[in-house]
């Protein structure tokens, strides 16, 4: 039974991907569904691509048992920071700023707003290196809970997954991401109300479960006495999943295909309140693994699995099982999509003229290829699950968060400034990840996103400011609202 609703689940993601792809031609099309996605649509496509398996699976978990309650900290960061100011302070310069400089991609933008295609090609190598681990971290979640609560073989769910997104996202692009999103994001947010309230329900219900972990000993994380206090790593984990959206490419992207300013205030309240459920219902149901076992099992990556599993009804399981998958191929769609781009549309057509159709077929090529990718490094099963994506976050932020924010909010922000903030989060997150190991990489993450804002406005004021005449091309008629026809002429 179990089998057959999800595979009726996948027929109906491949329709979608069907039905999508005579609204995928072109390049925009493809990559932002010609920037005319509504706010509801934007919002859910932001939120699911925010919270994936990683979350619901390893990262929850490991943290939940870690940090018990103390992880509700994270819920507030990821909705307030992550999601609603994200929201308010990037998303119409963003959308602006990407028409004027006609940019459709990361790389683009880097190369439009600081006049520099080795820095486009610097980002795109960068955005296609380190995605392929984050993708393989969001598939080996998923194959982990598939193997857990389906008795399939890690292998079959993994190659399941891979076919399955790679066929619906090659056929529809953005256009069957959106849509698929919208539908993924109702089962989530169903998903995540109904197993908060039947895990709570076996322990007397929400206000005695959350006093029962206001319990010290709930959140053995915060004693660690180490070189790195746990506290310490909590605030560093607060920081690097609220603040690490906002360079994160695949993120930025739902900032350039909004439809129009007016439609970002609603799609702002609902990315909030739609993060705010999400998160809360991962985190807190991780804490509460502390009122079921006396001891996890010694796999922290397969505490949750193996407590939905044995604790909630089968029709239950079954629905967070459609809640997993639902956020594991938003996610997975929209890292799939932005790692073709930084091939197909920022290294193939920005070398000379292409043609627009050759654009699309590779970067549908590179979808699939990037796919196999990421299947590979899974099934080498490395490390640990919520470890790969901080790695992989933190070193993407890292790299691109000071660029793009001073890029939009910063006049005199200029090349040489752009270069030393996106290599010294690079080398940063690299070495200290290195250099601190596990223990270490939420803080190393934390430092990679914080130095490079410290980094680029020395250099910049050491170094020659831009052209003006290329600074108020970019930053177009200041103090008014930027008209879409003026800024594309412009471009």
């Amino acid at each position: 039974m179990k089998i057959a609703i999800i595979l009726i689940y996948a027929i109906g993601m491949l329709a979608i991907g069907f039905i999508g792809r005579n609204k995928s031609k072109s390049t925009k099309e493809f990559f932002l569904c010609d920037r005319n996605v509504g706010p509801w649509v934007s919002a859910f496509a932001y939120g699911t691509a925010y919270f994936s398996a990683v979350l619901f699976i390893g990262y929850a978990g490991k943290q939940g048992w870690g940090y018990g309650i103390h992880t509700m900290w994270i819920v507030i960061g990821n909705a307030m920071l992550g999601s609603w100011l994200a929201w308010k302070l990037l998303a119409a310069r963003t959308r602006d700023m990407t028409i004027r400089l006609g940019a459709i991609t990361m790389p683009e933008f880097l190369e439009g707003r600081y006049g520099s295609r080795t820095l486009k090609i610097l980002a795109a190598t960068i955005i296609f290196i380190f995605l392929v681990p984050y993708t393989a971290a969001v598939y080996m979640g998923l194959s982990y809970l598939f193997e857990m609560t389906l008795q399939i073989q890690y292998i079959h769910a993994l190659i399941f997954m891979a076919a399955l997104t790679g066929c619906y996202l090659i056929m529809g692009g953005y256009y069957a991401l959106t849509l698929t999103d919208f539908v993924q994001g109702l089962v989530m947010l169903i998903g995540v109300i109904v197993m908060v309230t039947a895990l709570v329900g076996q322990q007397g219900g929400l206000i005695h479960a959350t006093q029962s972990l206001m319990n010290p000993e709930f959140a053995p994380g915060l004693k660690e006495a180490g070189a790195i206090p746990g506290w310490l790593t909590l605030l560093s984990l607060v920081f690097v999943t609220s603040f690490g959206p906002w360079g994160m490419p695949q993120m930025v992207q739902k900032f350039y295909a909004i439809k129009s300013r007016d439609a970002i205030k609603p799609a702002t309240i609902v990315v909030t309140l739609f993060s705010l459920i999400i998160a809360f219902g991962a985190y807190y149901t991780g804490a509460l693994t502390h009122l079921f076992y006396a001891v996890p099992p010694a796999n922290l990556d397969n505490l949750m699995p193996l407590f939905l599993t044995q604790f909630a009804p089968p029709w239950i399981t079954l629905l967070i099982m459609m809640l997993v998958l639902a956020a594991s191929m938003s996610t997975l769609s929209s890292l799939v999509l932005v790692s073709a781009s930084a091939v197909a549309v920022d290294i193939y057509a920005g070398n000379g003229k292409r043609s627009d159709r050759s654009t699309v077929a590779l970067m549908r090529l590179l979808c699939a290829g990037f796919v196999v990718l990421s299947c590979v490094l899974a099934l080498k099963q490395p490390a640990v699950i919520a470890d790969l994506m901080i790695i992989a976050w933190g070193t993407v932020a890292g790299s691109f968060l000071a660029p793009y924010i001073y890029g939009l909010f910063w006049r005199r922000a200029n090349t040489a400034g752009a270069f030393a903030g996106l290599i010294t989060g690079l080398f940063t997150s690299v070495f200290l990840y290195i250099k601190l190991g596990k223990p270490g990489i939420p803080l190393a993450g934390t430092i990679a996103i914080l130095l490079p804002l410290a980094v680029m406005p020395l250099v910049t004021i050491l170094t020659r400011p831009m052209p003006q005449e290329h600074t108020e091309r970019v930053y177009g008629e200041v103090g008014q609202p930027v008209a879409e026809k003026q800024a594309v002429a412009e471009a």
